[in-house]
């Protein structure tokens, strides 16, 4: 499926997630840090959206989201840590087509200078799913603002362009 055909994005469409079974969209203040990260930069959000906690209802959203043609990247939070019903990482993992390693590397470096060995309880993914840049960040506003600001919306609008095909300005 093509989307929006241009060379690098300026702007992009952002979708969020929130995987809790505890909460409410109105009480969710990382999704909240995550939808200001990108509001902030100037970046649209196509739909934010608070789901049960389970493998399949993660796979299915996140599968359904790659589907919308103004989605070009997809932010998930909730659902990565230790805990037995912790699965986001499990359900998005076999649907990703590239990984994108070095964002785990990268947050975790940051995430170590900003909390310390906390972070090792912490579980973060991001990769290519049919074109479309997805991260899966903690349930934690400190964490997922600081994997945004830093690390996602700098990079968004190229990550966005070559997973959908197009040209990176850089390498011409």
């Amino acid at each position: 499926m093509a989307r929006r055909e241009r060379d690098e994005l300026e702007t992009i469409g952002v979708a969020v997630v929130t995987v809790s079974s505890e909460s409410t969209i109105d009480e969710d203040d990382t999704g909240a840090a995550i939808v200001a990260s990108f509001e902030e930069a100037g970046h649209g959000v196509v739909t934010r959206e608070l789901i049960e906690r389970s493998h399949d209802n993660v796979q299915a959203k996140v599968s359904r989201l790659v589907d919308r043609d103004d989605a070009d990247l997809i932010v998930t939070t909730g659902g990565t840590g230790v805990e037995p019903r912790d699965a986001t990482l499990e359900a998005v993992r076999p649907i990703i087509h590239k990984e994108l390693p070095a964002f785990l590397d990268l947050f975790h470096e940051l995430s170590y200078a900003e909390v310390g060995t906390e972070m090792v309880s912490s579980r973060a993914l991001a990769g290519i799913v049919d074109g479309v840049p997805v991260f899966c960040l903690p349930n934690d506003e400190t964490a997922a603002r600081l994997a945004c600001d830093a690390i996602i919306v700098p990079e968004a609008p190229r990550l966005a362009t070559l997973a959908n095909g197009g040209t990176d300005e850089a390498e011409s």
